[in-house]
């Protein structure tokens, strides 16, 4: 007992790269060696005397120090033995990363109290050490004897829901335990293996991570196919087996069922032909009825059970990743909702994809296994590389695309991506991939969506209506952002939100009935996209698409073979176009409402169907006028012939950049989609001219639109704040009004909760005093009441007189209760800015380092806070919109 002090009367003061040898000395202590004191109670570190360290102190014993009680509940001499000769580990229950449980919010939305949830547990006592983030590793997390971090305090550190991270201390304390792990190699063969283990450890977590992401993805492929077939008949011979699946011997087109015997449409299973008017009848109800079963249930099971689970999820994957808290939405429940959820809307006919939504599935599985590594699931910020290596894996099975799955990652969803999450990123799309193509759910020996099967070149004047194909699509997609939002927000300030089973119902007959007698929009989009990428042959006589006539022409001393549209061409556009405004509209209203529902195959087909019909226009101009000057002697020698399933690849990728605006990852997921690599340059300059244009017309994509539209505190890293404004005018209290800080040393505890019932401010200032506001430090709200409610629970005469201490100096009379001595909670090394700093240099600091707060000071002294959301106001202040959108902080 005396070896192991239970009260802090031992302190380190060990700052950045100094811990390592203020925890030795603390051995040094603990195993009985003493340490010349000299006459005074501070003895300066060795360290401190090499230039570029930090200065070490070390407080030694007073007497005073046996009157000081610490927060950390008491032990006996048994449980300190043990837990000086073994490691230990997080009280689970206690953590913040619960975020794969439902139980942090119940399906209404309603915040439930962490008290309320979580029993009070104790825990071991600790050697008090600090460093520049308080205590070890913060909020009372040291080491002593283990590899692994401990909690004095149940939950400290941690984060409430709907708040955000601290990067700068999660990234610290990690860097802390690395280094202790590093150190502790060296002691025995055990700690060697622990310090493999912790090394390896990400890189079975992205392993685990891609394999179940790729199995889930197979098994929501294979379910949406074989659902979506249902609403048109059944295989008798095998129920479970779609329409491909049961047709194969015959290989029929998606057009022509009438060679397949084994497959059985509605009206046949009802005694009926395929053919004639009560068929038809009969395919039609069915059809409805099958969407409005599969919408109903989808709908349903969002709402009862994971109400996270709507949507795509990659505007909340955006926000997240950033640094934000919103817990459940990668838990359990909604990972199983999701993907049931994803299977039923695809099924239903509503104009949505699934691979938009597998990004989120994907993440909520990443989240789940950060969980088995203590490295990664405790710490908010590392959890953040696996979450963004999970993302990768989602766009990877989506489309077949793991290089694309990792660019998009990089560009458009992660916030903090450093080499190693790249290298990770890599791997868990590569695993990902591969399992989804051992699973082989696109039914051909390809593992990627829509393979084409033509490797005709291009033509160098075929560039300008690939541009203009980039511009048509930043202008659809600009039209699309613009009405969607105005329809969601219609939405959420209306009636309607309040039903929202009733208006997937709606949208689902309205998609069921106007869809039906239009043969491609009848058909699975999947089925239709990939119509539209592939190339017309002679054989190919029941296509529509293809109905053309080949005729042999003479031109000069060469021949080429001319192709004239039929009838079936002309009533293809015709219906090719309906379907394209049809889908338009039924997409701005279908993408926001409460079942899962993805953007990009709906973009894609709006593309896809645009870029089919110019491309048909543009073989038929250079077919009718072969000796135009722009094209002399390219069409004429029968070697290079335009391709309209190229116009679709390129207007398809065109219409997604438009949407999405994005670049580099638009174009490697485009060519992997297809495996058209020959055709990177006409994506290339689609995709440039539609960024351009949306740009031009509206800043944001729609993912960053629904961010803005839900309040979410995501700041963008990609704009440019380019106003004159100084910290002192956006920091929180004005110059006058009245600051709300604790005083080190003179506030009991009735004061500090009559402050944190007063106010709902996240954190609050530690100064010296009121008539002295040097600043001491910052200490955190959450950890303010778990800290005081802690010490009230297991210690005893503390009371509402006790004086709440932020120092290690102890007051030299004590008449009252005994104090109660919170330095290990509080953070030594808070970020300050002067109030002249500007406010360009304020909002870099804010995305670049991941702050949660700043502190403004003037000469030393505290002047003001400025908060990540004070920060979005005063953008949406300074850009004329309406700050009051930013929800949380």
């Amino acid at each position: 007992m005396e070896k192991f002090p239970l009260k802090g009367n031992r302190e380190i003061v060990a700052e950045g790269n100094s811990y390592i040898t203020a925890y030795q000395s603390v051995l040094k202590k603990s195993n009985g060696h003493t340490v010349n004191n000299s006459d005074s109670q501070y003895q300066e570190h060795p360290l401190a005397t090499s230039s570029g360290s930090t200065a070490v102190t070390t407080s030694l014993t007073t007497p005073d120090d046996d009157e000081m009680i610490d927060i950390t509940p008491r032990s006996s001499p048994s449980e300190i033995h043990q837990h000086s000769t073994h490691f230990s580990s997080y009280s689970r229950g206690s953590t913040a990363d619960n975020s794969d449980m439902e139980r942090g919010r119940d399906f209404h939305g309603h915040h439930q109290s962490p008290q309320s949830q979580q029993p009070p547990q104790r825990t071991h006592p600790h050697v008090p050490t600090h460093s520049a983030f308080g205590d070890i590793l913060d909020g009372g997390l040291s080491f002593y004897g283990s590899s692994e971090p401990h909690d004095d305090i149940p939950g400290i550190g941690q984060y409430d829901d709907f708040h955000t991270i601290d990067w700068q201390r999660d990234i610290a304390r990690d860097r802390m335990r690395h280094r202790y792990i590093v150190k502790k190699r060296q002691d025995s063969l055990w700690d060697l293996v622990k310090g493999a283990h912790d090394a390896w450890s990400g890189w079975l977590c992205v392993l685990l991570v891609g394999i179940a992401a790729g199995c889930v993805a197979g098994m929501v492929d294979i379910g949406a196919s074989w659902m979506s077939d249902l609403k048109h008949g059944i295989c008798p011979l095998a129920f479970w087996f779609n329409r491909e699946q049961c047709c194969w011997p015959t290989k029929q087109s998606v057009f022509d069922e009438g060679n397949c015997s084994t497959w059985k449409t509605w009206p046949q299973i009802f005694g009926l032909n395929r053919e004639g008017t009560g068929a038809y009848i009969i395919s039609y109800i069915w059809f409805i009825l099958w969407a409005l079963l599969f919408a109903a249930l989808s709908a349903s099971l969002v709402r009862m059970f994971a109400p996270y689970a709507c949507g795509s999820g990659i505007p909340e994957i955006k926000t997240i990743l950033s640094g934000f808290i919103i817990r459940g939405y990668l838990g359990k429940w909604t990972l199983l909702i999701k993907s049931v959820g994803l299977m039923l809307s695809v099924s239903a006919g509503l104009t949505l994809g699934k691979e938009g939504p597998m990004v989120h599935i994907a993440s909520c599985i990443g989240n789940i296994f950060s969980h088995l590594f203590p490295k990664y699931g405790r710490n908010e910020a590392k959890k953040r590389e696996i979450l963004s290596a999970a993302a990768a894996a989602g766009v990877s099975v989506a489309f077949g695309a793991p290089i694309g799955g990792v660019l998009f990652s990089l560009e458009e969803v992660s916030y903090y991506f450093p080499l190693k999450t790249l290298w990770r990123s890599f791997f868990c799309a590569l695993i990902a991939a591969f399992v989804l193509r051992s699973l082989t759910p696109f039914g051909n020996e390809h593992s990627v969506l829509f393979f084409v099967e033509y490797n005709q070149p291009w033509i160098f004047f075929e560039l300008i209506p690939f541009v203009f194909l980039g511009i048509m699509g930043g202008v659809i997609g600009t039209l699309f952002i613009k009405a969607n939002l105005w329809w969601c927000r219609f939405r959420k300030f209306s009636k309607l939100g309040q039903y929202p089973v009733m208006e997937v119902l709606v949208v689902t007959l309205v998609t069921g009935v106007i869809c039906y007698p239009n043969p491609f929009t009848r058909m699975n989009m999947n089925e239709l996209i990939y119509l539209l990428f592939s190339r017309c042959s002679p054989a190919d006589v029941s296509n529509p698409l293809c109905d053309y006539t080949r005729i042999n022409i003479t031109y000069g001393a060469t021949f080429t073979e001319v192709t004239q549209p039929g009838p079936g061409v002309y009533r293809s556009i015709g219906l090719l176009l309906l379907a394209f405004f049809l889908k338009l509209a039924l997409t701005v209203f279908t993408f926001g409402m409460k079942v899962p529902a993805g953007l990009f195959i709906p973009s894609l087909l709006l593309g896809a169907i645009m870029g089919r019909i110019v491309g048909i226009a543009v073989e038929q101009f250079t077919y009718s006028y072969p000796n135009v000057w722009i094209f002399t002697g390219e069409c004429v020698t029968g070697n290079n012939l335009i391709t309209p399933g190229l116009y679709a690849m390129v207007g398809a990728a065109a219409v997604l950049g438009g949407v999405t605006r994005m670049t580099v990852s638009l174009v490697v997921i485009m060519f992997e989609l297809t495996g058209g690599v020959g055709y990177i340059v006409p994506l290339m300059a689609a995709a440039m001219a539609s960024k351009w244009v949306g740009d031009a017309l509206g800043r944001q994509g729609i993912y960053d639109a629904h961010i803005t539209l839900n309040g979410y505190p995501f700041l963008d890293s990609k704009e440019e704040f380019a106003h004159t404004t100084l910290a002192a005018d956006v920091m929180q209290p004005k110059r006058n009004e009245t600051l709300n800080v604790i005083t080190q040393d003179s506030m009991t505890v009735d004061d500090i909760e009559m402050l944190l019932k007063e106010t709902e401010h996240n954190g609050y200032p530690v100064v010296v005093s009121r008539e002295n506001q040097y600043l001491v430090g910052f200490v955190l709200r959450r950890d303010l009441n778990l800290a005081i409610g802690n010490a009230k629970r297991f210690i005893d005469g503390i009371n509402g007189q006790s004086v709440v201490l932020f120092t290690s100096v102890t007051p030299t009379q004590n008449l009252g209760p005994p104090p109660l001595k919170l330095k290990k909670i509080l953070d030594m090394a808070p970020i300050t800015v002067t109030d002249q700093t500007p406010m360009e240099t304020v909002v870099d600091m804010f995305r670049k380092l991941g702050l949660r707060q700043t502190l403004v000071t003037h000469n030393g002294r505290l002047l003001g806070v400025i908060t990540k959301k004070d920060v979005l106001r005063h953008v949406k202040q300074m850009d004329n919109e309406d700050p009051n959108t930013v929800l949380f902080n």
